[in-house]
């Protein structure tokens, strides 16, 4: 089963579909320079106290902080990227820059294979095993 998503700010071709790490999952449709521009993330924006506030329900949240004051949720969006599963060895990178929030291709990624970012810090606070299989995985988020 594969989830649609709007297009509107994704800026290469991918399919959302069930990932081995998690959930659902971002593919690559057509193979991926280094460097590529793939898409925006978009959602609520709310203050960073108001994030971590969610962030304590338990609920599945995605949450990006753009600055000290300020955070997306992006839980609700339509944007595919929302999708995106955490790597330790990931073949993308979030970039946060003037309030927008974009993923880049930091190697080349084949057709089919499924877009990772290495989350970094996140609310879960080392409490949430890590399913991303790969070589050297920190183990947790």
């Amino acid at each position: 089963m594969a989830l649609s998503y709007d297009a509107t700010h994704q800026f290469v071709p991918v399919t959302l579909k069930r990932s081995r790490i998690d959930g659902f999952g971002v593919f690559a449709d057509q193979a991926i320079a280094a460097g590529t521009a793939l898409g925006l993330l978009t959602g609520e924006s709310i203050t960073v106290a108001e994030a971590r506030r969610r962030a304590q329900t338990g609920q599945r949240l995605m949450l990006v902080e753009l600055s000290s004051a300020r955070a997306i949720d992006a839980s609700r969006s339509d944007d595919a990227m929302r999708f995106t599963n955490h790597s330790c060895l990931p073949n993308a990178r979030i970039q946060v820059e003037d309030g927008e929030i974009s993923f880049h291709a930091v190697r080349d990624i084949p057709r089919g294979e499924e877009i990772t970012v290495d989350y970094g810090q996140t609310h879960h606070e080392g409490r949430l095993p890590c399913r991303c299989g790969a070589s050297g995985c920190r183990g947790a988020l």
